[in-house]
């Protein structure tokens, strides 16, 4: 799937102007509130008509404002998943799943009720109405019925930010399923680094109504000047890893990378399955010489490839480990101490506590990313 995007809208003092591309599994919609974020995502459904410019989904034209062409949303086959689940009351889980299906003909209907509810894990809720829903039973619901009416493209935005740590956490696994098994494009939007470096393949940075930056993921979290301050420090590197064994006397997982193993707290992952890693920069040490006995157990052997001034008295090192870039942010005062400058031989050396939930997750299928 291309999502072409290159439009300009103004609403009240607000300007948007956005231009970018994307060809990933899902791709999110990443900046700080007021970014212009929803209002990007409604300008992709259909729910606002842009005053200039294009879009199109797989080479299928939504809106190009010089030709006169636009879709209405009813016509567009977008499903939607909203920050507030926006499930009918006075319908059961089963009736507000079916409600999906009503407004797609049945000649272009993909989506199996049975196939959508074993894969959300929501067999057992058919029954129920919404209000006897916990927040994360009635975001896989909506998710669901977004899923029924077989869109082409599912937007999402930001179906997390209104559920807490542990509602958040049973989610994510179901949207990892959903972008891993339905073949289905995603737009999502975030404003939250774990989600983002988590679930998407790729990434749009707006700020103030403008793309700041677009590009794989890997390499836009390392753009630690693109994040707000105050997800600053959730920044660094994204690695696509695999596993390779577990260690169960220590309950540790081994993890296969371009940089080098990194043993991460026991996963409940086969041998063989795919693994993303976010390794934050604060997490992350650097030694000129081959560290001996130290605790850490994670020591990466690497060149400085870069130098970037960070925020206050700080410095931003990337060190390639064998074509993974891992990023390090230490003071000005160790950089002068060690006299790190670049071409340097280093080791990124990285404490395997440091690694939890939030920054490890089920990497994404080989097909994902083409």
């Amino acid at each position: 799937m291309t999502l072409i995007v290159d439009i300009g809208h103004r609403l009240g003092d607000f300007a948007i102007d956005a231009s970018f591309e994307s060809a990933g599994r899902l791709t999110a919609l990443f900046g700080p509130s007021g970014s212009g974020k929803s209002t990007l995502i409604n300008l992709i459904a259909g729910l606002i008509r842009p005053e200039k410019g294009r879009i199109a989904v797989d080479g299928r034209v939504l809106v190009d404002t010089a030709a006169g062409a636009f879709v209405p949303m009813h016509r567009r086959r977008i499903g939607m998943v909203f920050q507030d689940a926006r499930l009918f009351p006075h319908l059961s889980v089963a009736g507000n799943l079916r409600y999906g299906r009503w407004f797609t003909p049945a000649s272009e209907r993909y989506a199996d009720m049975d196939g959508v509810v074993d894969l959300l894990g929501i067999g057992h809720l058919l029954d129920r109405r919404p209000a006897k829903l916990s927040g994360g039973e009635k975001q896989r619901v909506a998710i669901g019925r977004a899923l029924l009416a077989s869109p082409k493209l599912l937007l999402m935005d930001e179906p997390l930010a209104s559920l807490d740590e542990a509602r958040k956490a049973e989610i994510l696994p179901y949207v990892e399923r959903l972008r891993d098994e339905t073949k289905i494009p995603i737009v999502y939007v975030s404003h939250s680094i774990a989600e983002v470096a988590r679930l998407a393949s790729d990434v749009v940075v707006l700020a103030q109504g403008k793309v700041a930056a677009a590009g794989p993921t890997g390499e836009i979290m390392q753009r630690l000047d693109l994040l707000p301050a105050e997800e600053r420090g959730e920044g660094g590197a994204v690695l696509d890893t695999t596993v390779l064994r577990h260690d169960e006397s220590f309950g540790m997982t081994v993890l296969g990378s371009p940089a080098g193993e990194i043993r991460v707290p026991r996963l409940a992952r086969p041998a063989g399955a795919p693994v993303r890693l976010r390794i934050r920069a604060r997490d992350v040490m650097i030694a000129t010489e081959q560290p001996q006995g130290l605790s850490a157990l994670n020591i990466l052997a690497g060149t400085i490839t870069a130098v970037r001034p960070g925020v206050g008295p700080t410095v931003e090192i990337a060190i390639d480990c064998n074509g993974a870039t891992v990023l390090a942010r230490i003071t000005e005062q160790s950089k002068h101490t060690l006299r790190l400058a670049l071409g340097r031989k280093v080791f990124a050396v990285i404490k395997t506590i440091s690694f939890d939930s939030a920054t490890t997750g089920p990497g994404l299928p080989i097909e994902a990313d083409g």
